[in-house]
């Protein structure tokens, strides 16, 4: 009678690795191969001698053969039914480019989730086994192989081949966390057939060797056995915190007009936020006095007229209104300057403009005044971009920050980023849950709990 591993009662690991144990070699042929799942049998694997049955000098030291065979994701599966069409035999070109897809989407398993200690041990173990040839991994291209089969060959006369079949998947949730159904197979005759089935697939034309890529994608990530320079680890973390100012550099150009009057900090700083202006709808410019707060403003202005043909009105204090308007007309801004102390009565009444300046916006650190009332509203109504521009926007408390944030974000907009500090000091995420029902971790509400500067650090 066939024994049942379903992960609940029997987990599939279990009986693998204790038939493993009394094998000389394998095949596995699975839909879906994490690397990290290779843990679960990595150690068995390397007590196998190698003999082989088959001939042929391909197959001659090889002790596990592994044949994955889902190269597509399954909502590729679902268009693909749906759309009428015959599938065809892969060309050359189409294979190698299945080839670095699934490439990419191991090379991609590896950022997921934490790196622990024994995932390390365990990839390391496998970039050995692949390249020692002890593993061999290949990629069945014929057409979407979505079986499940782990065969396990033995020098016993009596029982020398033992299958399992069923759908777990060589993951660890296949393996042995969520539930499956899978059955042994210890008739010869059933057993014997099954690994004729392997064979044929494995060798197939369509069926490409995908190890050196596997070896490359463990050897270059956080699993490889080697020592990284520091300085590579600086390089590293500099590149990515500069990602969107990088982003913005390359995606935007500076208006013409600008090119010769900025200067080299003013120009990349307009760049900048012209990203993060077209990304999150809203940009604070917090230069200190005298750095040129006025004239980014302006570039920046006037490179989403030219990009987006977007109209701007400029909010100023009143003292400020006549320079405002000089550079208006001298940059041939199409824009509109209003004082701050008319937002009440002349906002109702105005057209829209779909970019906003606010100069000296610290001045609505207040969200409960009128004024404040009333640019809101304003620009919630008409969906308008922002720029605030202050060289003070933080004053007297981090709630100055978070008033004028509110201007472009919204109470229940996902920042992306939870107060972190503030969270670790009422014992984690569990507690801020129960003591703030009503508030989204990774909202501006949440980091309005907060009286740690490091959060605000983040979220600036």
């Amino acid at each position: 009678m066939p024994k049942i591993y379903d992960n609940i009662e029997t987990k599939l690991i279990e009986g693998l690795n204790e038939t493993l144990e009394l094998s000389s070699r394998a095949d596995f042929c699975v839909g879906y191969f994490n690397l990290r799942g290779w843990k679960e049998i990595a150690d068995r694997i390397d007590t196998l001698s190698g003999a082989w049955l088959f001939e042929g000098e391909d197959d001659v030291h090889r002790t596990c053969r592994l044949l994955v065979g889902m190269q597509k994701m399954p909502v590729d599966i679902l268009k693909d039914h749906f759309s009428g069409e015959e599938e065809h035999l892969p060309d050359q070109a189409k294979a190698v480019k299945l080839k670095k897809q699934l490439a990419q989407e191991f090379k991609d398993q590896l950022t997921i989730g934490t790196q622990t200690d024994p995932d390390e041990k365990a990839l390391r173990k496998l970039s050995e086994q692949l390249k020692s040839k002890k593993v061999v991994v290949k990629l069945h291209l014929r057409y979407t192989l979505h079986a499940k089969l782990y065969l396990a060959y033995s020098n016993d006369k009596r029982v020398p081949v033992v299958g399992f079949l069923g759908s777990s998947n060589l993951t660890f949730a296949g393996l042995a966390k969520q539930g499956e159904l899978n059955i042994d197979v210890m008739d010869q005759d059933a057993a014997t057939k099954l690994a004729k089935w392997f064979d044929d697939r494995w060798k197939d034309r369509w069926c490409i060797d995908i190890t050196e890529e596997l070896i490359e994608i463990i050897d270059n990530s956080w699993a490889a056995n080697r020592l990284i320079p520091p300085f590579h680890i600086y390089l590293k973390i500099a590149y990515h915190l500069s990602r969107e100012a990088r982003a913005g550099i390359s995606e935007f150009k500076l208006p013409k007009v600008f090119q010769k009057e900025l200067l080299e900090f003013q120009q990349k700083a307009v760049l900048v936020a012209a990203h993060h202006l077209h990304k999150r709808d809203g940009v604070i410019i917090g230069d200190v006095v005298g750095l040129g707060k006025t004239i980014t403003a302006t570039a920046l202005a006037k490179l989403f007229e030219d990009d987006f043909f977007l109209e701007t009105l400029i909010i100023c204090p009143k003292n400020l209104v006549e320079m405002w308007r000089e550079y208006v007309h001298k940059y041939q801004l199409r824009a509109e300057v209003i004082s701050q102390s008319k937002v009440q009565n002349t906002l109702p009444n105005l057209r829209r403009y779909r970019l906003v300046i606010i100069d000296e916006s610290h001045n609505l650190r207040n969200d409960q005044g009128s004024r404040y009332r009333a640019i809101k509203s304003y620009l919630g109504e008409n969906e308008s971009k922002v720029i605030l521009l202050s060289a003070t926007p933080y004053n007297k408390s981090y709630l100055d920050l978070s008033s004028q944030l509110r201007l472009f974000i919204s109470d229940d907009k996902d920042l992306g980023i939870s107060p972190e500090k503030y969270i670790e000091s009422i014992g984690g995420q569990t507690q801020f849950d129960a003591h703030h029902t009503e508030t989204f971790v990774r909202s501006i509400k949440a980091f309005e709990k907060s009286y740690f500067p490091d959060d605000w650090r983040e979220l600036m």
